[in-house]
């Protein structure tokens, strides 16, 4: 018997999320819950990914409606399903029984449900970032899964969380050939596999060991100095790799993820400072999440005031780098005329987008609750010399639709790792304070 295809119900926040989600279920059908169109209307209003997202996906519903569309549905194109808008249903007696507020999730609930009754052999799923709302729907019987179209598979992450590569029991004359071939050696004779571009490793042999990095250009490996960069200088072998990368000219997008205080944003600050003659101006950003739960309504002041506690700690990072210098020295000096002038700009991201980024030094701090297409956005904006820092820790995610798997930051990484121009270093060790490490690694 041919294999019926499957029926997608998709939740607002999946919309949200990518407003493209429609076209990447191949043969099988959608429906929209018209309560999803209504969830919609309120986020079309604002500068923030998920209202573009809600304006573009309404756009694209214009344009290939029809009576059709909520009836039989309408074709999504040549290899894929169609997509219909489903009116409201009532609640079932198993679902009146168990949820007793008539919300917009319940309503989605009731229409999945109806959708079954209907399509007794056909696989109806509920499509949804919401965990609370899959485990509501499972109870009910209704089967439920996260959106996966831009989910990193699970033994990926695992790959560049490990942090460095480690390569030992090589003879003390291979890594005496590091130090004195000035072109470096080859992979195959420090014993390692398929390299991917701009690698970092830590290679030991019985009597030393050495940091090295895979060049793409010679495709050698090639030793990795530590390097000082405005008063802050490396503390263990991830920081350096972090900070090699971050002084490479030729090296455009760097992901670096890591626990609180393994030293990711002050690296990157401090690499940022050291090279400022080379920019127009250095960015320095995150993403404000309450501000997109509208939560900052209680604080006193206007918006800059508002958001003002959100960006201390990027001010943080710029004071302990202040810090390591007298208040009347050349370079503290230099910092604060960088800030009056707005060469160097500690803003959230909302303010930034959509603004030019040609040579622009640009650090994205807590890039984990970004999503993908909010990355993809930021990197698409670069122009000539410009550079591009996402910091983050993926196990730390304040976005109640993102996880370790779907966040931007994770994404960036599993997509760019091998490409000349991109590299990552995961950092393991908090240099903060050993408290700080401990809570980190346990808590």
């Amino acid at each position: 018997m041919e294999k019926m295809p499957k029926i997608f119900v998709f939740d607002t926040n999946v919309i949200l999320h990518d407003h493209h989600s429609i076209y990447n279920f191949q043969e099988n059908d959608i429906v929209i819950p018209i309560v999803v169109l209504e969830e919609l209307d309120k986020f079309k209003k604002g500068n923030n990914q998920i209202n573009h997202n809600a304006r573009e996906f309404v756009r694209e519903l214009d344009k290939i409606t029809g009576d059709l569309l909520f009836h039989k549905g309408i074709s999504l194109g040549k290899g894929r399903g169609s997509l219909k808008v489903e009116l409201g249903h009532p609640f079932s007696d198993a679902m009146a029984e168990s949820l007793y507020e008539d919300i917009p999730d319940h309503r989605i609930l009731a229409i999945a449900a109806r959708l079954k009754e209907q399509n007794p052999h056909r696989s109806v799923i509920l499509v949804t970032k919401d965990v609370n709302l899959r485990i509501k729907a499972k109870a009910l019987m209704i089967s439920a899964q996260d959106y996966l179209t831009d989910k990193v598979k699970d033994d990926h992450v695992d790959v560049w969380r490990k942090g460095v590569k480690h390569a030992q029991g090589l003879t003390d004359n291979a890594i005496a050939q590091l130090y004195q071939r000035s072109e470096g050696v080859l992979p195959k004779d420090l014993n390692i596999k398929k390299p991917y571009n701009n690698q970092y490793f830590i290679l030991k042999s019985h009597n030393s060991s050495i940091l090295a990095r895979y060049n793409p250009e010679s495709r050698r490996i090639k030793p990795v100095e530590k390097q000082r960069a405005y008063g802050i200088e490396a503390r263990n072998a991830e920081q350096t790799f972090a900070m090699d990368a971050l002084l490479r000219p030729e090296i455009s997008l760097i992901s670096l993820t890591g626990i609180a205080g393994t030293g990711k944003t002050l690296l990157a600050l401090a690499a940022a400072l050291s090279q400022e003659q080379n920019y127009k101006q250095i960015l320095l950003s995150r993403p404000v999440i309450p501000l997109q739960n509208q939560d900052l309504g209680f604080l006193p002041g206007d918006i800059k005031e508002k958001l003002g506690p959100y960006m201390l700690p990027l001010f943080d990072n710029l004071t302990v780098i202040k810090n390591v210098f007298k208040s009347s020295s050349r370079e503290v000096i230099r910092i604060e005329e960088m800030l009056k002038t707005e060469k160097l700009l500690i803003s959230p991201l909302a303010y930034i987008r959509g603004r030019s980024l040609s040579n622009t030094f640009f650090i994205i701090d807590e890039s984990q609750n970004l999503t993908p297409h909010e990355v993809k956005t930021i990197i698409t904006r670069a122009g000539e010399g410009t550079k591009l820092v996402f910091t983050g820790d993926i196990h730390q995610i304040d976005s109640p639709y993102l996880d370790m798997y779907s966040n931007g930051l994770a994404h960036l990484t599993d997509k760019m790792l091998g490409q000349d121009v991109f590299a990552h270093v995961n950092l393991v060790k908090g240099e903060r304070s050993r408290l700080a490490e401990l809570a980190g690694n346990i808590l």
